[in-house]
């Protein structure tokens, strides 16, 4: 037998499910205890009580047969008779049948008959008693008889309902509760829903959720104020009239948001409006995180809407079972009895009748057990109507959105929406509640204030730096947004903003006059219209890095004033379309334009912005540059930078560029540079960087090129120079660095304004005397060759800073070294045993700023 506790621990649920048990299920959940009760207490009164006491019925052959045994024992000596001894007389007079039937005729009148109370007494005057006061009739079944009559007829005669029904009952009550809370324990739904409701209940209690609620109710209140000021009004000076007394509209939404009056003027006092501490908000944005996965995880499927509905359904038909069966046996208990038991050869009887003493009790508590599966089965069917009669698969957010500034709660579905239409017969207010963290427009306001809170005004200056141009700068990366304290950093020359997909620009950022240039890094950024203003006037310099040309900000080509535009990203794209560069025909001041990416060709939109476009800078990644031809059009451009685009020449279409200052075709794959005479026609050319390319000859026509004043040609193949390349008078700048060039010729001294020589890396043994007629030079970088000396007219060199020797084969210092005023240690890159072994007055006269020879004639 079932102890109540281990039945009770059947239906034990922790506490938070009950968020999860809408009122149905909570009263069949109590039915199910008041069935279970009854259960146990018929149970129990049956073990204790239930019993059936049976008579044998006198037929008239039974009575015959007892005649002639009484007539047996008249025909016994009177003394013999008188032998039965007082006991056994009391126990034959205890068998003798309740039925108050008179004693049988044939008795004989003076037989002497014994009883308990016949003690003194003569038997005369106890025959006149007993025909005066009949007993009834005998039996003559012992108590033992009695006892195995009772039991076989327990079993025989009594109806096997009448035996079993608390057991039953039982039975059913406990498959009831199972059924009841199933779906609390199935292995695939307990996880999400003990998920779902650690999550409510986090929820519920966040401090971040009364504060957006807070700050929504104020938000309505501001937007609703002057109807606030009227109603107030209305109810001072109307405060007699019948319909003074009701609220106003807005009188809802004043007490739900904590709105207090003056008397002359409304005050919003909101509660809540504090700021969140740091833990808070970290709660706040994991439980963001946490809702966020776990919609995921839920809506793909609806398993438990399905098995609420499974074991409703078997609820429901286990209730019309229990009623069915249960009606057509509740007549079956009765009081009476009729039990045959076939053991007249036993007793001498054929037929009992029997009562069962528990029949009414039993009856009683069937009936009672009936009348409570009836509203069981009642509640069981309002469920099935509850979980078909509406869609239960959908659940929306509508009266949230329009309660809230929240629009952008979505709806949700399958599982998510049936475990939120479960919480909403629980209380509605844990759903409106949980809407907050299904909202990118809350979690976008936590962050915001998490970010204000941590970005503070003096935390923000000690991030600022000066950069290569000497300009303020400020660098946030991977923010949830852009501080608030930001706008008020005045002195701001350069704001860099990286990896802030939520950045938002405000109109306050019009107090930032020194502002010039922004850089947005994967940071689509959202500018409000007076911020806008204040950028299309004042933002001078703007680069965008992206994955998606979708990512650039349509702002971006509005501004009229942009003079520097840097473009960083993927724009080779069918499905971009080559960006929407003919938005750049509204940069009518645009002076540089910087694309990183991966073209194919030159957009012909850029020829849009070609008239004013004055550099114009293409890195394109490796990818081959194919179509040049819109160059042409760029008349205006002074410096033209082709990097990395797999060029294997030079593109014709350059020499059309008249007004070309500077080209530079770094890391390409040119071989050959033949057409370098056609440069010729660009009179204004002055600078050619070659460098990071294949190249193995220079053309003698180099010559031609009379303009030229910088040629960067390192990093190619070059064995040789040759002898018309030092006829350019005008060059003050040769990098032929990290070539196989094995000799400098001797008409390197013709190049009387060269100013920065770099030969490293090369295979230079010897250093022509007639370098060091090059008298302006102030770089001279000799590093990684096979020189072994030094020539001493190194000391000609006056104006030299910068003496790069390590990387030879040297074994001494010329000490005319020290006769170069401007070089200095700092300048002289050498091994240190060859510093060491220079005389320590040329070592003293190089650590000082500025150089003065210690002797003269040296």
């Amino acid at each position: 037998m079932f102890t109540l506790s281990e039945v009770a621990s059947l239906n034990e649920i922790q506490p938070t499910y009950r968020i999860l048990k809408p009122w149905w299920d909570v009263f069949m959940d109590y039915l199910a205890v008041v069935m279970l009760m009854v259960a146990i207490f018929a149970g129990t009164m049956q073990i204790t009580k239930d019993q059936v006491v049976c008579l044998p019925v006198l037929e008239s052959a039974v009575n015959s047969r007892t005649a002639q045994l009484l007539s047996s024992e008249n025909s016994l000596p009177v003394s013999s008779k008188y032998e039965e001894t007082a006991t056994e007389a009391k126990e034959k007079w205890q068998m003798t049948g309740p039925l108050g039937a008179t004693e049988s005729s044939e008795t004989s009148p003076t037989k002497p008959t014994f009883s308990p109370t016949n003690t003194g007494k003569s038997s005369g005057q106890q025959l006149n008693k007993e025909e005066q006061d009949p007993r009834g009739r005998k039996t003559n079944l012992d108590y033992q008889q009695y006892i195995f009559i009772n039991q076989m007829c327990y079993h025989v005669a009594l109806p096997w309902y009448s035996k079993y029904f608390p057991y039953l009952a039982l039975i059913h009550t406990i498959i009831l509760m199972v059924s009841s809370n199933f779906w609390f324990k199935y292995p695939k739904t307990c996880s999400k829903i003990e998920h779902f409701v650690s999550i409510l209940g986090k929820c519920f209690e966040s401090p971040w959720t009364t504060k957006a609620l807070s700050e929504t109710a104020c938000e309505d209140s501001e937007e609703n104020k002057q109807r606030i000021t009227v109603a107030h009004s209305f109810r001072k000076h109307l405060s007699n009239s019948s319909e003074e007394g009701s609220p106003s509209p807005s009188t809802p939404m004043i007490s739900k948001s904590g709105l207090k009056f003056s008397a002359d003027k409304p005050v919003l006092e909101v509660p809540g409006m504090t700021i969140l501490d740091k833990k808070d908000g970290e709660q706040a944005k994991a439980l963001f995180e946490k809702v966020r996965k776990f919609r995921t995880h839920v809506e793909d499927s609806d398993l438990i809407y399905k098995l609420y509905a499974v074991q409703t359904v078997i609820k429901t038909a286990k209730f019309i079972f229990i009623l069915c069966y249960t009606l057509t046996f509740v007549t079956a208990i009765s009081f009476k009895h009729v039990c045959s038991p076939n053991v007249e050869h036993l007793t001498g009887y054929m037929k009992f009748e029997c009562t069962n003493n528990m029949a009414f009790m039993l009856k009683k508590l069937l009936v009672s057990y009936i009348a409570l599966i009836c509203v069981y089965g009642l509640v069981c069917f309002y469920t099935l109507f509850w979980l078909f009669r509406r869609p239960l698969k959908e659940y929306s957010f509508e009266k949230v959105r329009e309660e809230s500034s929240f629009s952008d709660i979505p709806d949700v579905k399958n599982d998510f929406a049936f475990l939120l239409h479960m919480v909403d017969q629980y209380d509605q207010l844990y759903s409106k509640r949980f809407g907050v963290f299904l909202s990118e427009v809350s979690e976008n306001k936590l962050r915001a204030i998490s970010l204000n809170h941590e970005w503070t005004f003096e935390k923000l200056r000690q991030h600022i730096s000066r950069n290569a141009q000497d300009k303020q700068e400020l660098h946030l990366f991977m923010l949830s947004g852009v501080p608030d304290a930001v706008f008020e950093l005045t002195d701001l020359e350069v704001l860099r903003l990286e990896l802030i997909p939520e950045a938002k620009i405000p109109a306050k950022i019009s107090q930032m006059t020194a502002l010039q240039e922004l850089h947005l890094y994967h940071c689509p950024a959202k500018v409000e219209q007076t911020a806008f203003s204040f950028l299309r006037d004042n933002l001078k310099c703007l680069h965008v890095k992206f994955t998606d040309v979708a990512e650039i900000p349509a702002w971006v080509y509005l501004l009229k004033n942009l003079c520097e535009l840097y473009l960083m990203g993927n724009l080779n794209s069918e499905n971009n379309k080559m960006i929407g560069l003919e938005s750049l025909r509204e940069l009518r001041h645009l002076k540089i334009l910087y694309v990183k990416s991966n073209l194919t060709k030159i957009p012909s939109n850029i020829t849009d912005v070609a008239p004013h476009l004055t550099k114009l800078i293409i890195h394109n990644d490796g990818t081959k540059l194919l179509v040049l031809n819109s160059l042409k059009k760029m008349m205006n451009v002074a410096e033209l930078e082709l990097h990395n685009c797999e060029l294997e020449r030079i593109p014709h279409a350059i020499f059309s560029l008249t007004n070309l200052q500077e080209l530079d075709l770094k890391s390409n794959s040119i071989r050959t540079i033949e057409e370098v005479i056609s440069f010729q026609h660009l009179k204004r050319l002055t600078c050619l960087k070659l460098w990071h390319n294949k190249i193995v000859n220079i053309p003698q026509s180099i010559s031609q090129v009379k303009n030229l004043e910088s040629i960067y040609l390192s990093n190619n193949k070059l064995e040789s120079l040759p002898a018309s390349l030092f006829l350019l008078q005008k060059l003050r700048f040769l990098d032929i660095s990290y070539n196989c060039i094995s000799m400098i010729p001797l008409e390197i001294g013709l190049l009387q304004n060269l100013q920065h020589f770099y030969v490293t890396g090369n295979k230079v043994d010897v250093l022509p005397k007639t370098l060091f007629k090059c008298l302006k030079l102030r770089t001279l970088c000799l590093g990684q060759n096979c020189i072994t000396s030094v020539p001493e007219k190194i000391g000609h060199l006056l104006q030299l800073t910068h003496l790069e020797l390590k990387g030879n084969c040297l074994d001494r210092l010329p000490l005319q070294v020290s006769l170069c005023r401007l070089l200095n240690k700092s300048g002289l890159v050498v091994e240190d045993h060859l510093f060491d072994s220079l005389p320590s007055e040329v070592k003293e006269a190089l650590n000082q700023d500025s150089n003065i020879p210690f002797a003269n004639g040296i």
